[in-house]
């Protein structure tokens, strides 16, 4: 297997490998350009971050800056949006449902380490896909760690930090994260 192959099977790889190095380079260049551009080129900053992301739907919105490794692991439904300083290390697929909004610095992790330090040291690494279904909200500076699903209709409070699965229709908040509710009659 490449090492490309083994990241995008969730088995240990090498980040150094040339190849994805020169994706990376390549997704960097186009959101550096993406972040750059001015108010009057909305237009231009939204049909290359169609470029950027594997699948787009319609009524895409991304506040620049905007960060990621690969842009092609980035999967994103109709009506999304995305606030400043949004941050996704898609180092494997990052499905995002329709109608999601996300508040400013929200993080979403693929990519994690061994935790044998051992291992870890070796400089390998692999990664774990995210799912966040459909109407979810996701408020500012929250964390969604690497194979977490997100389910519909569900809210992620301001700086919560998701490091297991969320049920559909709840409110969750707080390190690591906690139902606090559930979200009454959901649409």
């Amino acid at each position: 297997m490449t090492e490309k192959q083994k990241m995008l099977a969730g088995k240990m790889y090498n980040p150094l490998d040339p190849v994805l190095v020169d994706e990376r380079e390549k997704a960097r260049l186009l959101f550096q350009d993406i972040n750059s551009l001015n108010e009057n080129k909305k237009e231009e900053r939204i049909q290359k971050l169609y470029q950027l992301f594997g699948k787009a739907g319609k009524n895409l919105w991304v506040e620049p800056p905007f960060f990621c490794d690969y842009g092609y692991n980035i999967e994103v439904g109709d009506n999304v949006f995305l606030n400043y300083n949004c941050c996704i290390l898609d180092v494997m697929p990052i499905k995002i449902g329709n109608n999601v909004m996300m508040a400013p610095n929200v993080q979403i992790y693929t990519a994690t380490h061994p935790l044998e330090a051992k291992v870890r040291n070796s400089g390998e690494e692999y990664a774990k896909p995210i799912t966040i279904g459909n109407d979810v909200w996701i408020g500012g500076g929250a964390i969604i760690c690497p194979g977490v699903t997100i389910g519909n209709g569900a809210v992620i409070g301001a700086g919560a930090v998701v490091t297991k699965n969320i049920p559909d229709n709840v409110v969750v908040g707080g390190n690591p994260a906690k139902i606090i509710r559930q979200i009454e009659n959901p649409k």
